[in-house]
Formats: C-alpha cells, sequence, structure tokens
C-alpha cells in the first residue's frame, strides 16, 4: 500500500501520515523532516530529491505526506495507491496552527526537521491565510484531482476527517 497525504499547511497532514502508518505498518515519510535542516534552513533541492528517491526504491509499501512539488511529485503520485487531499479552509487551518504551537511550543516535533523547534509567526501565519492558497497552488491541486480522481479521497472538514479515520480503522480490523 502507497499513500500520499498532501493538503494545505495546518491541516493535519502529519496527523493523518502518522495515524496511516501505524494502523498499516507501513513507513512513513515526513517531507518538513527532511527539508528543514537547524534552525530552518531549507536543505538542498538536489539532495531532497535524492532523499525521496532512495525512500521510494526502498520501499514496496509508504505513507508520504507533504506538497513539495519539486521532489518526486509527480513519482510519488504516479506510484501512490490513494491520494489524500486535505483541503480544509483557512480559518481551520489557522485555528489548527495555533492549537499545535500551543502543544509544542519550544519543542520539535516528530515530523520536523531536528533543531526546528515550533513556533507561529506572522511569515508563517500570511503563508496559511493567503501564500499557501495562492492560485498557483490552487491549480496544482485541481491538476491533480483531474488526473488521479480515481485514487484521491478529499476531505474538507474535521467532520470528514474523522469518518475516514473511523473507516481505515474499520476497514484494517476486517482485515
Amino acid at each position: 500500500m502507497k499513500i500520499m497525504v498532501i493538503g494545505y499547511s495546518g491541516s493535519g497532514k502529519s496527523t493523518l501520515t502518522e495515524y496511516l502508518g501505524s494502523i498499516y505498518h507501513i513507513p512513513v515519510l515526513h517531507l518538513d523532516h527532511i527539508f528543514w535542516l537547524p534552525g530552518w534552513n531549507p536543505r538542498p533541492r538536489e539532495e531532497m530529491r535524492e532523499m525521496v528517491a532512495r525512500f521510494l526504491d526502498s520501499h514496496t509499501s509508504w505513507v508520504i505526506d507533504g506538497n513539495y512539488t519539486k521532489t518526486q511529485y509527480e513519482r510519488r503520485l504516479a506510484e501512490a495507491d490513494q491520494i489524500v487531499f486535505l483541503s480544509f479552509n483557512r480559518f481551520s487551518c489557522l485555528y489548527r496552527v495555533w492549537r499545535r504551537y500551543r502543544k509544542y511550543k519550544g519543542r520539535t516535533r516528530n515530523d520536523m526537521g531536528d533543531g526546528c523547534t515550533e513556533k507561529l509567526d506572522w511569515e508563517f501565519v500570511r503563508w496559511v491565510f493567503l501564500e499557501g492558497r495562492a492560485k498557483e497552488r490552487k491549480r496544482e491541486y485541481e491538476a491533480v484531482q483531474r488526473q488521479y480522481g480515481k485514487k484521491i479521497t478529499i476531505i474538507r472538514n474535521q467532520r470528514q476527517l474523522n469518518q475516514y479515520f473511523r473507516s481505515r480503522k474499520k476497514n484494517h480490523e476486517k482485515g
């Protein structure tokens, strides 16, 4: 099983990825974890592309979260058996980011690069609210939906996400 989780910042990609990895017992890759170096410095793109390619080459099953369209994106989309698109509205995402900040303030989450302590600054708020939802990004998601429609699940709110969690658990328990 290969699952790709994409969506807006703060929509819950990492949480869903951890859940899917644990119930299906498959390797997890958080792209934020390999992108961010200590001090919130980005890893060189080519190095990241190679790391993702090695991960894909060495696993027959996986769950990967993150968009990173310049990092084996087309390959990940093509190889995924299922694509989950978390399309929460900007207010929900901003609230979720704020809640995450309160929970992890001053600490590094498992899904982030080493030494990247949780922060909430105006630059990130602007990204969550505006820049991460620019027309170009929306067009990318629309293209994914057109090309991979049969294997994409779109989740727009917490109720749908809870239902998705329950359905995965129920399907897994059936065997």
